[in-house]
């Protein structure tokens, strides 16, 4: 009888070895992320689609603005988005937050993010130093303040300073468009050496391909620290339970500004966020450690040795 219940011991613990090791359900083999229109965005996407691509995944990409983004997620046609920036997008995620129909992972996937509005140097050099100084300059900036996609939190912020009139600004403009459309205006403004304000961010390559300047004082609109911000992951629910395999890799993503420079200067390019994303995971494969801990194959196999072998094979 001893005998017996050991058998039966061992038996429950392969069971639950075999288990803690289950492979994910097929409905789990595509993996959706939502991407918002931002360069930086399109490249921790990148990164994740490749990983998920050399672990035998099927990753899917769906262009959507802000508020489309965390219905997406309530509704289950959204997996994954990567680029919850806080606190500027709180008063969009903070309802469906509430009401449990997304699911905030708990550690940021990138620190010491900022998010402001910034001028060229020659502009900041010029006196335009603080959001309190904008109104003094309405002429040279054609009353207007450059924003991003329409429905984006940044723009609604603008907005809100502008119907508010704060800091004097009930005159202005804001001309919304997208990134790309906003940096075409900031680098023909800086070619003609035409004063500019906009909205920046970093990461983001206009730091290091640009001489530009934050301004100072939009405490009160952006947050504290030129709108210092903490980019989280957001997922439905219930993912994790549903694709834990997956819902493992989503969870162990953490990058860095550094990182996000450089993978968003190619895509800046117009290089394919994905190829970036490849052949820079290729120059620096000591991430994949960090990223790939306790990740299987979509078949169960070995995560880590997948994506080498991946990266090699491209």
């Amino acid at each position: 009888m001893k005998r017996n219940h050991l058998k039966i011991a061992a038996g429950v613990l392969a069971l639950a070895a075999a288990s803690a090791h289950a492979t994910d359900p097929a409905a789990c083999r595509t993996v959706r992320f939502a991407d918002v229109g931002w360069t930086d965005i399109a490249a921790t996407t990148g990164l994740a689609s490749t990983l998920f691509e050399g672990l035998g995944y099927s990753p899917t990409k769906t262009i959507a603005s802000v508020p489309i983004t965390f219905a997406g997620i309530k509704s289950k046609q959204i997996d994954v988005f990567l680029g919850y920036w806080a606190p500027t997008m709180d008063p969009i995620i903070d309802p469906f937050v509430k009401a449990g129909s997304v699911k905030v992972l708990p550690t940021p996937n990138l620190t010491g993010a900022k998010y402001t509005l910034a001028v060229p140097d020659y502009v900041y050099n010029g006196g335009l130093k603080t959001f309190a100084d904008i109104q003094k300059y309405a002429d040279k900036l054609d009353d207007r303040i450059y924003g991003i996609e329409p429905g984006n939190d940044g723009n609604a912020l603008i907005n809100k300073m502008i119907q508010g009139n704060q800091f004097g600004l009930g005159k202005f403009k804001l001309v919304e468009s997208s990134e790309a459309g906003m940096l075409v205006e900031v680098n023909r403004a800086i070619r003609e050496k035409k004063w500019i304000v906009f909205l920046g961010w970093e990461p983001h390559p206009m730091n290091v391909q640009m001489k530009i300047d934050y301004l100072a004082g939009g405490d009160d609109v952006f947050g504290p620290n030129y709108g210092e911000a903490k980019v989280f992951t957001a997922t439905p629910p219930d993912y994790a339970a549903r694709c834990p395999n997956a819902a493992k890799l989503v969870s162990n993503l953490q990058f860095t500004t550094s990182i996000e420079n450089h993978v968003m200067v190619p895509i800046m390019n117009k290089e394919d966020p994905n190829k970036a994303a490849l052949e820079w995971l290729k120059a620096n494969p000591q991430t994949l450690n960090q990223w790939l801990a306790g990740v299987q194959t979509f078949d169960g196999k070995d995560g880590l040795q997948a994506v080498k072998a991946y990266l090699a094979a491209h």
